[in-house]
């Protein structure tokens, strides 16, 4: 897109929608992390602290959703190179 076809207050308006989608995707992404995380690794109610078990989980599950959140991003980035070649 070339921003320069758009005058000064449409392209701060094209900012300011680019900028709501990124937190709002932002959101949608810790939102799934902690929903996906909670479900696999939080299994004992009996007590309000978290087990070492239980931590343990969570950290292993949002390292695993971070790295596959990246390589996805590697991935549409790669393809996004060769489509604009």
């Amino acid at each position: 897109m070339d921003p320069s076809k758009y005058n000064q207050a449409e392209q701060e308006q094209i900012r300011a929608i680019i900028e709501q989608k990124q937190i709002t995707d932002f959101m949608n992404l810790f939102t799934g992390l902690t929903d996906r995380c909670f479900r696999e690794c939080a299994n004992d109610f009996t007590t309000k602290a978290v087990t070492g078990r239980e931590a343990a989980c969570v950290k292993k599950c949002a390292d695993r959703f971070l790295q596959h959140s990246e390589r996805v991003s590697v991935r549409f980035a790669e393809l996004h190179e060769t489509v604009s070649r």
